[in-house]
């Protein structure tokens, strides 16, 4: 499966090359696969590459969000160039129950261009994934730029209104049997029973 992030947050279309996304079957999960322009900006984040860092969504990253709609219960994974990342367990619109999750994520990077690998294993996904986002972020101060696969139509936005990647009513429908063929079952997920006891 093959997206491509080609608008901004609200709607108009990014001034550079988009940013590709790929999902591919894994053994137990699922391989996501990033391709992007490299803006070196901001800096990179002061954590050890190949490990989870707070609050990475200021820095320059690719993220995705996979959602079951009728719980809100949903996997947020941010990807970064300089090697970090960020891995989400929400239940409920921006309520996080778990994060710093370990990730296998590779990434090769020249000076224009970037290309990341992370394996997400099926037990990070909540049960029943029906909707699906992506974004990318890059830029500092007034030159920071939010893109998103699905953006917040344009006869939709509010005077004032700022970028918000958990509006999950723009969120469009997604199933891994468009990849994985109609009689797959998605994996339960020992992670997920023990949210209820987490909250």
């Amino acid at each position: 499966m093959d997206f491509r992030i080609a608008h901004t947050w609200n709607g108009f279309p990014v001034r550079h090359e988009p940013v590709f996304l790929t999902l591919d079957p894994g053994d137990g999960g699922v391989m996501m696969e990033v391709r992007a322009p490299f803006f070196n900006d901001p800096p990179a984040p002061l954590g050890e590459p190949g490990k989870p860092f707070k609050e990475l969504w200021d820095y320059e990253v690719v993220e995705a969000f996979f959602l079951n709609d009728v719980t809100e219960q949903y996997l947020e994974v941010e990807l970064c160039p300089y090697g970090q990342h960020l891995v989400l367990l929400l239940s409920g619109k921006r309520k996080v129950w778990k994060q710093e999750l370990d990730l296998s994520f590779e990434v090769s990077r020249g000076e224009t261009k970037w290309e990341g690998k992370a394996y997400l294993p099926w037990n990070y996904f909540p049960p029943n994934v029906t909707k699906f986002n992506s974004f990318a972020i890059h830029g500092s101060k007034d030159k920071r730029s939010y893109e998103a696969l699905y953006p917040v139509p344009q006869h939709e936005l509010q005077e004032g209104q700022k970028p918000d990647f958990h509006r999950l009513e723009y969120f469009k429908p997604f199933s891994f049997n468009m990849l994985l063929g109609e009689e797959w079952k998605q994996p339960e997920s020992d992670l997920w029973l023990t949210e209820k006891s987490a909250l």
